[in-house]
């Protein structure tokens, strides 16, 4: 691995990242009725495409922290679905 290619793992690990806070705090309070789901859902078109993007380009840190980010989207669009089932229970 060269440097820009670490550079390029660095970076997309730090912005893979950003989102494991707003999960942790998702799973302690049980709730996610603050949380966007059109935000979500715009980040996982957009990281599918960086994904597709990386597959064409041979690009691993691209690929990789995609498909990363991905998987935490895909977690909190569930946490906002189970959450709101708990929420309308409440009601």
């Amino acid at each position: 691995m060269d440097f820009i290619e670490g550079l390029g793992l660095a970076a997309g690990i730090c912005t893979s990242s950003a989102i494991i806070p707003q999960l942790v705090t998702t799973i302690k309070k049980k709730k996610a009725s603050d949380v966007s789901a059109l935000m979500f859902i715009v980040l996982l078109t957009g990281n599918a495409l960086w994904v597709y993007y990386g597959v064409d380009k041979k690009d691993i840190p691209i690929i990789s922290t995609n498909i990363f980010t991905l998987l935490l989207n895909i977690a909190m669009l569930f946490l906002k679905v189970k959450y709101k089932k708990n929420e309308s229970d409440k009601e």
